[in-house]
């Protein structure tokens, strides 16, 4: 969340990609830093036993979900 918020504040679109298992976490950072309305969008829990095709189809699940978080108002 800290760099998708400086990222937002010098102006340049920005969203953090994290598990859905830190969903509350980032919306208490995002909260923290006084950025409420910080972009974020999460791939299925877990990632971290996930093979590689497993995380393409996670990744690949969510690339409208970022296309959409970077190029909203």
């Amino acid at each position: 969340m800290h760099d998708t918020v400086w990222f937002e504040i010098q102006g340049t679109p920005a969203v953090t990609i994290a598990s859905s298992e830190f969903r509350d976490a980032a919306e208490t950072q995002a909260r923290a830093l006084g950025m409420v309305d910080a972009k974020r969008v999460f791939v299925p829990h877990p990632i971290q036993d996930a093979t590689d095709d497993e995380m393409r189809g996670k990744a690949e699940g969510i690339v409208d979900a970022v296309l959409a978080a970077l190029t909203q108002d």
